[in-house]
């Protein structure tokens, strides 16, 4: 009897036979909302679900509240959510309630505010998720002499038990699904399905359009020098900025944050010969970083377009062989498309980029010194007169200058070096030449 009496408030050991019949009733009511409630936690039902069974069996106004205070829940009464989402966002949400929460967190129990002046009170029970509180229940309540207040934090503190069973089991679903989007979009990087149908299949659950283009880009951030721990969580909160901004920019993105990059599977949208959506949005990238994390290295490979899902491995290579060139050229914070390498795909094999500096010193190394001595433009009017076909006129249309200017310029350039332009192998050495020089940034001597 002296456990009974904690739900009514009586001390007394002799209640009249009314008292007794009320005590039962109010125990049996409250078993059958405990049974309600644990019967949530065998169903797929929703914090919103527990929220709206409290509220309706007891008259209540019930929220689930996160952390910052925002409302993840709420119901009342003969409400419509949205109405009940007002309600409390009017009467429950208050600078009062955050001690309320920072308490009930910290002692792991249920806390009741008394509000006399109103005649209600709140309650506040924390949802436990294992050790962590990402959330709680909190109720506002009447002030009922007949009703013991222990009923109400009885109620609330079992919600909130079955309200973090259901968020613990979103957790684990949440992460198995996470674990396979992450296989399939590594079955896809890699190439390691068995067929086309299967690599199909695999896309299509990851909600890739098979009826637009596509381009991969891998982004490579380099954590900035100094303590190993801090520049590994640098780096690793960078990964994430970056795949947030994907996500934000393009939602129609596949997004895959690996332990050394970040990896996108881009939708192309631009029109032939304009600036394609991957460069668009990397330059905007290489900006954002360079904002909020200046100490990290970006770079930022852009494979070739493709259509069909089994060629996303092929772009993914592209974009990596890319990035690797950026890289080895000291071209950081670059975003380069696997297209406009050029015979630098070919350059780039060669194991020492210092070999490749000195074949084009020695092809082009006079015409170098001469320009930064003299600032002249020979090895700009080379280029612009091979890519014209060796036609001086197309050249000087281009350059804005002289015809006779462009043939002078040429003769000086072999007379510096010795070579030959009329000659097949002189001209090819030069041109690669100049690719290497473009590829290096330019200053090599």
């Amino acid at each position: 009897m002296a456990a009974e009496s904690r739900f009514t408030g009586l001390t007394s050991t002799t209640r009249a036979p009314t008292e007794i019949t009320t005590e039962n009733r109010t125990l049996r009511d409250l078993v059958e909302i405990y049974h309600h409630l644990s019967g949530l936690a065998l169903q797929d039902a929703d914090i919103g679900t527990v929220a709206h069974l409290v509220a309706h069996r007891t008259d209540v106004t019930v929220a689930v509240i996160s952390q910052k205070m925002g409302i993840l829940a709420a119901a009342s009464p003969g409400e419509s959510y949205e109405r009940a989402v007002q309600y409390v966002h009017d009467h429950l949400i208050h600078p009062r309630l955050a001690h309320m929460l920072a308490s009930a967190g910290k002692s792991r129990r249920p806390l009741r505010l008394p509000d006399p002046a109103r005649g209600r009170a709140r309650i506040v029970a924390p949802i436990l998720v294992g050790d962590t509180v990402p959330a709680y229940l909190v109720s506002l309540v009447a002030a009922d002499p007949d009703k013991g207040e222990d009923i109400d934090l009885l109620i609330a503190e079992h919600a909130a038990t079955i309200c973090g069973v259901i968020l613990a089991r979103e957790r684990v679903i949440f992460s198995a699904a996470s674990h396979v989007r992450d296989d399939l979009i590594e079955g896809l990087l890699s190439g390691s399905g068995r067929d086309n149908d299967e690599v199909v299949r695999w896309a299509q659950h990851l909600g890739y359009d098979t009826e637009r283009d596509h381009r991969v880009l891998s982004i490579i951030l380099e954590p900035p020098p100094g303590d190993s721990e801090r520049s590994a969580l640098i780096a690793e909160r960078a990964a994430g900025a970056t795949a947030r901004l994907f996500v934000a920019q393009s939602p129609d993105a596949i997004t895959s944050v690996r332990a050394d990059e970040v990896v996108i599977v881009l939708p192309e949208s631009a029109a032939p010969g304009s600036t394609t959506r991957a460069d668009q949005l990397g330059t905007l990238c290489v900006q954002r970083l360079g904002v909020l994390f200046p100490d990290v290295a970006v770079s930022i490979g852009v494979g070739g377009a493709f259509r069909e899902p089994a060629h996303v491995a092929r772009s993914y290579e592209e974009a990596r062989r890319t990035n690797e060139a950026i890289r080895r050229l000291g071209r950081r914070g670059a975003v380069v498309e696997f297209d406009t390498l050029g015979i630098s795909r070919l350059l780039l094999q060669v194991p020492d980029v210092e070999t490749l500096r000195e074949f084009a010193v020695d092809m082009l190394g006079e015409v170098l010194r001469y320009e930064k001595k003299h600032r002249s433009e020979y090895t700009s009017t080379l280029m612009c007169y091979f890519q014209e076909n060796n036609s001086p006129q197309r050249a000087s249309k281009r350059l804005h200058v002289h015809p006779n200017t462009v043939t002078y310029r040429i003769h000086r350039v072999e007379e510096l070096t010795g070579l030959d332009l009329n000659t097949y192998r002189d001209r090819l050495a030069a041109q690669v030449a100049l690719e290497i020089i473009e590829a290096l940034g330019g200053d090599i001597v």
